[in-house]
């Protein structure tokens, strides 16, 4: 009885070894996407001094800037260049 046991053991263990894997690697998988999603949602980052406002996209590195003060400057949002180019990702 003991020879019959051995084969039925065997696939028995490799069943259970590629099950925790699945297991492993979805739990990773899930985990993954939460990560990313808080990344998301610190995307862009608001910088203010005395006379403007600068929003910057940590993203794509694009920034926008606002003048406070209407009498110093324009009161639109005006595109920046970026100080990084799109090559030095």
């Amino acid at each position: 009885m003991d020879k019959n046991v051995m084969p039925f053991s065997v696939i028995f263990l490799g069943l259970c070894i590629v099950l925790s894997s699945w297991i492993i690697s979805q739990s990773l998988k899930s985990k993954q996407k939460e990560i990313g999603n808080q990344n998301d949602q610190f995307r862009y980052e608001l910088i203010s001094s005395q006379n403007n406002i600068i929003l910057f996209d940590k993203q794509s590195g694009e920034s926008w800037r606002k003048f406070l003060p209407p009498s110093e400057g324009p009161t639109e949002w005006e595109k920046q260049q970026t100080p990084v180019s799109s090559t030095a990702k």
